[in-house]
């Protein structure tokens, strides 16, 4: 089951309103279980942040578990950690990334934010998250 783009715009409008109100200068990215992007925004983000909040997404989806947590997964891996990470074309195993279920329990997709700092990251996604049922 997937994300529909509905409840990936919902995400994302409730993401970008957690950001506004912190004036929080973040991209903010929506994929589906697929790890495939539905929705984005960028406000007033440097650039390179873009490709951090898809990352963000992208790992919490491809592995279950928010983003942060795969980074607590990882640094105890030793020697295999640096495989790790540069697994799936590169994983960012820091805050913001958000698994995202449906009403059932089901992994529907992932939504990353990344910009500010990492709570302000994780709290953003985390709102966004909310706004499904």
């Amino acid at each position: 089951m997937n994300i529909t783009y509905n409840e990936a715009i919902k995400v994302l409008n409730a993401a970008i309103v957690k950001a506004k109100s912190l004036a929080v200068p973040v991209s903010i990215a929506v994929v589906d279980a697929g790890g495939h992007l539905v929705a984005f925004a960028r406000l007033e983000s440097v650039y390179g942040v873009i490709d951090f909040a898809f990352k963000k997404a992208r790992t919490a989806v491809m592995f279950g578990v928010d983003s942060d947590v795969m980074g607590t997964i990882i640094a105890g891996a030793d020697v295999h950690g640096y495989g790790m990470i540069n697994s799936n074309d590169g994983l960012l195993t820091i805050g913001g990334g958000i698994v995202l279920k449906n009403e059932d329990g089901n992994i529907i997709g992932a939504i990353g934010s990344s910009g500010g700092t990492v709570e302000q990251d994780k709290e953003i996604a985390t709102e966004g998250a909310a706004a499904l049922p």
